[in-house]
């Protein structure tokens, strides 16, 4: 199994100087894991940021997506050998399939054996997939074998807690990773998060990144805010007793942000 970090930089919605220094700063305060995307249009800038960190390659950790523009046969290949131009970098650590096909034009087995072969070239070094449900990994599992699907990145909070799908990826044994951990601050104005974090000396984000951290994800928050990225990569510190995590739990209420109208139907 790779070896995901747990605390990862996200990127999304950053764009040239603003990605370039918050990768930066991040690197600079510890982050070793830097998760972006084809269609996040930021690859150039972060792969210029990991350039001038100076921190050696091998201590770093780097995830990208393939956009569903690229799944076609041959695409997959090619888009990603593009994405490490755009890096500046040899390999990237972990290549994930952004979004199912829209609608299932593609198959599934198509674009994962393309990427499995991307994989055998050398240009990642694992594959995964990213909102994918439980149907789409059924797929993945009989395309390429569970033992290479690195992870599965969702979108998962205290509001939306995808409990049917992480319940299945735990019976399977496939790593989560927790997309928009934050929900875009959403969480962070909850009460009973904000009365956990008033306990435990933390912040609200700490307080919601640590749930997710002790359930066995990755967590990949963005910021632009120095504080904040320190604050957020502290979270990993953070212990929440049992009366905590139930109480976070009770929050769920299916409350999705990432929903575009070629998502697939969810579980």
């Amino acid at each position: 199994m790779t070896f995901l970090p747990p605390v990862g930089l996200g990127t999304f919605r950053l764009k040239d100087q603003v990605a370039i220094d918050a990768v930066r700063s991040g690197l600079e305060l510890g982050y070793r894991h830097v998760d972006t995307a084809q269609a996040y249009g930021n690859e150039a800038a972060v792969g210029q940021a990991i350039a001038e960190s100076g921190v050696a390659r091998d201590e770093l950790f780097v995830t990208t997506k393939v956009w569903t523009e690229n799944l076609g046969r041959g695409r997959v290949l090619a888009s990603l050998q593009e994405s490490l131009q755009h890096l500046a970098l040899q390999r990237v650590d972990l290549t994930l399939i952004h979004w199912p096909s829209p609608h299932d034009e593609i198959p599934v087995a198509q674009y994962l054996e393309e990427l499995l072969e991307a994989k055998r070239q050398g240009l990642t070094s694992a594959i995964g997939v990213s909102n994918f449900t439980i149907a789409h990994l059924r797929e993945a599992i009989a395309a390429v074998g569970v033992e290479e699907i690195a992870t599965n990145q969702v979108e998962i909070h205290p509001l939306l807690q995808n409990r049917k799908l992480v319940d299945f990826a735990r019976q399977q044994g496939i790593h989560l990773t927790a997309y928009m951990p934050l929900a875009y601050g959403k969480v962070l104005v909850e009460p009973e998060i904000q009365r956990i974090a008033a306990a435990h000396g933390a912040s609200p984000a700490q307080v919601a990144l640590a749930w997710s951290l002790q359930q066995g994800y990755a967590v990949i928050p963005s910021s632009t805010k120095r504080e904040n990225l320190a604050a957020n990569l502290a979270a990993a510190d953070l212990r929440l007793s049992d009366a905590d995590m139930a109480a976070i739990a009770a929050l769920e209420r299916a409350e999705r942000v990432a929903n575009p109208g070629f998502a697939p139907r969810w579980d």
